[in-house]
């Protein structure tokens, strides 16, 4: 339950925040990969907060994290007093995190009646989750964007995954490279969408907002009825451009299957669920895009997609030094899926 490296237990942790021992218990939570995730319930066994490490491994300056989420939460209640985002409560002492070890710990307060569903089904779900991180990105209009600290340098600039890619050819693993020459031609091939996007980058009609960059169904929580209520896991929020979470979420709401599946034959777009992503995202977003804007809508999902295949290519040929692999040739094998998954995609736009 709690990471070994940690000697204590959940109880001590709690203390920081004034919470009594014995008084909640602590089970493991969630399906996320980065983070160590755990619920804290009462003692008739209701849901209260999420206890939460944070990995600093990742995100290795997680108090640029807290800053950027004070600076959301200031504006928040000064404009939109209503919202509903749920953001860490500081411990006794006003600090933004328990610290214990060294270790970076924090709560969330739960919201009652909330769920989060891992997998987009329906394209319900998928115009719901667009709604909310539109109505996310809207309600920071006017805020000063550059303010926010990158939690994760350079983590959409597709012009450094593109440099970052051909170092990877230059300097990689001579044995892979041969056995993805095909796919490493595919990609290549495709530089025009990294032009695209570096025009974007020199156009001042494309404005860099406050970002989610990390919208996978799994970061909204629905309420009983399967209505968005949220959004959660806010640790990659920065400035960025709106392709960004537009594209992952078509990136990973289009495909019945996911980055993990190597039946490329059953990868195709679902067209609804794109109408219901881009429904969704318009509602809250359409009058705040510049017209420039609304006219690259659909070339977010080539970004994005785009960008997801050249990072697990590269990291294959770099031996699997980030993603890392459970099995030889699992980057590969999620690079073809994304590959795919583009080509998939240009056809549903013609």
């Amino acid at each position: 339950m709690i990471p070994m490296e940690y000697s204590g237990s959940a109880q001590d942790i709690l203390a920081f925040y004034g919470i009594p021992s014995g008084t909640h218990s602590v089970r493991a939570f969630g399906t996320g990969l980065i983070h160590t995730t755990l619920i804290v319930e009462d003692a008739g066994g209701k849901p209260a907060f999420i206890l939460q490490r944070v990995n600093d491994a990742v995100f290795r300056k997680p108090l640029d994290i807290s800053s950027n989420l004070d600076y959301l939460g200031k504006h928040l209640s000064a404009n939109h007093p209503g919202y509903l985002l749920p953001l860490p409560t500081p411990t006794l002492d006003g600090q933004p995190y328990a610290r214990p070890n060294g270790a970076w710990w924090r709560i969330i307060p739960y919201v009652p009646g909330s769920h989060a569903i891992d997998v987009c089904e329906r394209p319900e779900d998928a115009y719901e989750a667009a709604l909310q991180f539109g109505t996310f990105t809207s309600r920071f209009e006017g805020i000063d964007a550059a303010q926010l600290k990158d939690t994760i340098p350079s983590f959409h600039d597709l012009s450094f995954r593109w440099r970052q890619f051909m170092t990877a050819l230059q300097d990689g693993d001579i044995e892979r490279i041969r056995e993805c020459n095909e796919e490493v031609r595919t990609l290549r091939s495709l530089a025009d969408i990294v032009d695209t996007y570096q025009r974007i980058c020199k156009e001042p009609s494309f404005r860099r907002r406050v970002t989610h960059h990390d919208t996978k169904i799994s970061n909204v929580l629905f309420d009983e009825g399967r209505k968005g209520l949220c959004v959660i896991d806010l640790d990659t929020v920065m400035a960025g451009y709106a392709i960004s979470d537009l594209g992952d979420m078509f990136r990973t709401y289009l495909s019945p299957l996911n980055e993990e599946s190597s039946d490329f034959n059953a990868i195709h777009v679902r067209r609804d669920f794109r109408v219901a992503i881009l429904e969704g995202y318009s509602e809250r977003m359409s009058d705040l895009l510049s017209e420039p804007e609304r006219r690259m809508l659909d070339y977010a999902g080539e970004f994005m997609i785009y960008m997801q295949a050249m990072r697990f290519l590269t990291d294959h040929i770099n031996r699997d030094v980030y993603y890392g692999a459970s099995y030889p040739g699992q980057n590969l094998v999620r690079a073809r899926n994304q590959i795919r998954l583009l080509a998939e995609y240009r056809d549903s736009l013609r």
